[in-house]
């Protein structure tokens, strides 16, 4: 794990036009909550102004919060039809820019990938979020699923990232073991 943040704050977001979830848990030892809601969006506004309004949400908690990562949802278009997927493509690219311009970089997750971090890759919604509220030792069921699933997109953030750090760790190992019989020779 990065020195500079050895249990990052990061931002899941589940994005969508009408209903744009969002998660913020701490990394660590045990990943542990820290807030979750829905930034919506009228499907009666214009396009740009849901798009605005999503980009404000998100500003806004990454003002709020300063979350140290960001990582969103990738949707899977196999199941959507093309309307729906570039709705979600552009909730995606507002969310995208809010954390450009908070200058933090974002981690994408495919839906499969994200529901094997909290169960298996064929849960449903009520399953994600049983295994989110599970995880995170919460009270009750996070809600909406919107808001459930921004914090799965968080918890296998983490779950990635902590797989990396020991990829890198064992890398480093082998690297200095290589070095070491280099030296020795």
């Amino acid at each position: 794990m990065s020195e500079a943040h050895p249990a990052p704050l990061v931002l899941g977001i589940d994005p969508g036009l009408r209903a744009c979830g969002w998660g913020l848990v701490a990394g660590g030892a045990r990943a542990s909550y820290v807030a979750s809601g829905v930034i919506r969006a009228s499907p009666k506004e214009t396009l740009g102004r849901r798009l605005e309004l999503i980009h404000a949400g998100i500003a806004a908690l990454i003002h709020q919060h300063a979350p140290a990562e960001v990582a969103i949802e990738d949707p899977f278009v196999g199941t959507l039809n093309p309307a729906s997927a570039l709705a979600i493509g552009q909730a995606r690219s507002v969310a995208v820019l809010a954390a450009a311009q908070a200058g933090i970089e974002v981690s994408f997750y495919a839906p499969r990938a994200v529901k094997a971090a909290v169960g298996y890759g064929a849960s449903d919604k009520q399953q994600v979020q049983a295994m989110v509220k599970l995880l995170l030792d919460l009270d009750a069921t996070p809600k909406p699923a919107d808001a459930a699933d921004a914090l799965a997109v968080a918890l296998c953030h983490l779950s990635q990232r902590r797989i990396k750090a020991l990829a890198d760790e064992q890398t480093g190992r082998r690297a200095n073991g290589q070095m070491g019989k280099a030296l020795r020779q």
